[in-house]
């Protein structure tokens, strides 16, 4: 059985000097031995408050969220990670209900819920307006409701971290954690936390609207290798509804006027033909995507045989 000795807390952070001295001493409060933060070149003594709790600290040599936690999990030997934010939103009295279904055997991925116990004032109200809808369209194009996509309070195995394919620099990291889990197969848990707002003096590094854009421009962007017939399905019918439009505007002029307008029919028909088109190669892509995903589970049904054999 796995004990916390095996478990590295993660925090990526940046100007959190007012918190990051009092979660690291929560997490150490809680048995953590190791604890590693990454920062982003703060400037408010963040690192030296952090090494001064007993952390080990590491300088990002990029910028973002998204690329600490990838160069931090790269910095880390023990085999589970337990990842939190240093803004003293998560609690680590949570850690135990995180880290269990990973020393259980059941999951490799875990993901806290913070709409399961949100303390008043936690989340601005367009920030939830906005989580929600994002859960929703996640939940809609992969076909899997994990309640809080976007939590930054995770918990995993180092070994399928490693399988994952991520390269989103900023907050749209725990986007690309939740496809990946989907994408590559990796069993993956919720479960209820708790999420407080930030203690006063403390500022949130989370732009609502300019971020909020960037992950739902990284969720689409990843449909193209999860779900390509969502992905190139929704251009398809944008592009037959605008060659549509098109075409009942020259049918209109034509029979009603007289007039006729060949350039504006010639695109029309180019529109629809060019979604039918998409439309057939995000079959094909959809195909290709299914026929993989079943080869690989057979693989790795092959390696876990091979592995109990060894043993």
């Amino acid at each position: 059985m796995p004990d916390l000795a095996d478990v590295c807390v993660l925090l990526p952070t940046l100007n959190e000097a007012e918190t990051i001295g009092d979660v690291i001493d929560g997490f150490r409060a809680e048995g953590f031995e190791h604890v590693l933060v990454v920062d982003g070149d703060s400037t408010d003594g963040t690192r030296d408050i952090a090494r001064e709790h007993g952390a080990r600290v590491l300088t990002q040599s990029g910028s973002g969220k998204g690329q600490a936690v990838r160069e931090g999990v790269e910095h880390v030997e023990e085999p589970y990670v337990l990842m939190a934010d240093g803004d003293g939103t998560y609690r680590p009295e949570d850690a135990e209900a995180m880290l269990e279904p990973l020393f259980d055997g059941r999951t490799e991925h875990v993901i806290g819920n913070r709409f399961a116990d949100m303390e008043d004032g936690a989340m601005s109200r367009l920030n939830t307006v906005g989580n929600r809808l994002i859960n929703r369209l996640f939940a809609a194009v992969h076909g899997r409701n994990l309640r809080d996509i976007l939590s930054g309070y995770r918990a995993f195995t180092r070994s399928s971290f490693e399988r994952f394919q991520l390269d989103a620099d900023g907050f749209g990291i725990e986007t690309e954690l939740a496809v990946e889990c989907i994408r590559q197969g990796v069993s993956t848990e919720v479960v209820p936390i708790r999420y407080e707002a930030r203690p006063g003096g403390s500022e949130t590094n989370l732009h609502p609207l300019k971020d909020g854009g960037r992950i739902v421009l990284t969720l689409y962007t990843l449909t193209k290798t999860n779900n390509p017939i969502f992905y190139f399905g929704s251009v398809a019918v944008a592009g037959t509804a605008l060659g549509t439009v098109l075409a009942a505007y020259v049918g209109y002029d034509y029979f009603v006027r007289g007039i006729s307008h060949e350039v504006i029919a010639l695109l029309s028909v180019f529109f629809i033909l060019l979604s039918m088109q998409l439309l057939m190669f995000g079959v094909l892509s959809d195909i290709i995507v299914s026929v993989n995903r079943e080869q690989t589970r057979r693989l790795e049904e092959i390696s876990d045989r091979l592995r109990e054999l060894e043993d």
